[in-house]
């Protein structure tokens, strides 16, 4: 299979230092395949601008990586690799700068996950902390609402509890390999959210957490989501760097108050001090997110036909215009099979043209 076989190159060239989601989209551009660009000659390498170090690193890593062989590892761990061209990829996440280039997972990820809140907070959570956690995402999970966290102790491992009693989905980022659990206290649960949801890294596997990972898993944590809420965070928390990478991603921020005179909620009131919107009940962020617009949309991407071709064209398309040149490139489809999808996804008033050979969604 051809998208079998380019995956292999993504894992493979993402296990290089310094080799990003930029570095891999300008090698597929120019050899047409990360396959081709696998065996391209540092003379090659150099002539589409990537600069001596990067050249040197790639060309001293082939020749200990074995693509093939990676992937195959990934498969043994019982997990999967999702690049960034792939109509898998969340679209959610595809929209935010520096977005992984790929993502290793155990579980799967739903079209549904579209709808998702990501609740966060400190690792040291009060009594009041934990109770809030536990209330709010328990109403997620029975609202339909996906939770997102990051497997840490404190808030997220209420988040992700309460999530799953409810009967609902939720996604675990982590930073380190999905292979890695950490803290190593939270296997057990880890294996639950696999089966409600997925663990997700952009980590290879074996990367040993890093206190230098955690900054750059928060970015995904708000990727995924709609949404980010800070259930209960003292002023230096990593909580409030994924509130930071929300807003800069254009997703709503919210924070639950504390005590004023209680260190745990510090940040929050700074949050909320900033424009954050304040909660108390799932019900102000729910009625926020405009769910039911929301559930609506996702229904519409459920009840996609089962055509594969047209699948894959509606989740490479957004509300930027794409041309339909880039979306054949993007899919690997045919140019013909390409506009034979875009037409049918048009008489279903799925898409539309904007500007001649322009496809957004409607």
């Amino acid at each position: 299979m051809d998208n079998e076989r380019d995956l292999q190159y993504w894992v493979a060239y993402h296990r290089i230092a310094g080799v990003g989601s930029a570095t891999l989209l300008a090698l597929k551009d120019a050899f047409g395949s990360l396959r081709d660009a696998w065996e391209a000659s540092p003379s090659d390498l150099r002539a589409i601008g990537l600069n001596a170090n990067a050249v040197q690193g790639i060309a001293e890593s082939r020749r200990s990586l074995d693509p093939e062989a990676e992937l195959e590892q990934i498969h043994r761990a019982g997990a999967r690799a999702i690049s960034l061209d792939s109509a898998e990829y969340p679209r959610l996440l595809r929209e935010i700068p520096h977005a992984p280039a790929v993502l290793y997972l155990r579980g799967e990820l739903l079209a549904e996950d579209e709808l998702a809140i990501a609740m966060v907070g400190t690792r040291k959570a009060t009594a009041y902390g934990a109770d809030m956690a536990r209330r709010l995402a328990f109403d997620f999970g029975k609202s339909d609402v996906t939770v997102v966290s990051g497997l840490a102790l404190g808030v997220d491992t209420v988040a992700h509890h309460a999530a799953i009693d409810a009967g609902g989905r939720t996604l675990a980022v982590l930073g380190s390999g999905i292979d890695v659990i950490y803290p190593a206290r939270n296997r057990k649960l880890a294996e639950s959210v696999v089966n409600h949801g997925a663990v997700i890294s952009e980590y290879p596997l074996g990367t040993r957490p890093d206190a230098r990972n955690f900054p750059a898993r928060n970015r995904i944590i708000s990727g995924l989501s709609r949404g980010v809420l800070v259930v209960e965070a003292p002023l230096k928390s990593g909580a409030l760097i994924t509130a930071s990478f929300a807003a800069d991603q254009g997703r709503d921020v919210y924070a639950v108050p504390g005590s004023a005179r209680s260190p745990s909620s510090s940040g929050c009131h700074r949050l909320i001090r900033e424009g954050a919107t304040l909660v108390t009940n799932a019900r102000q962020v729910l009625e926020e997110l405009l769910v039911e617009v929301s559930r609506a949309a996702v229904q519409t991407r459920l009840e996609l036909p089962d055509e594969p071709d047209e699948r894959a064209l509606f989740a490479l398309i957004g509300a930027e215009p794409r041309h339909v040149d880039e979306l054949c490139h993007a899919s690997g489809l045919a140019i013909q099979a390409t506009s034979g999808a875009l037409l049918a996804l048009e008489l279903k008033g799925l898409v539309r043209q904007q500007g001649a050979g322009f496809y957004v969604r409607n």
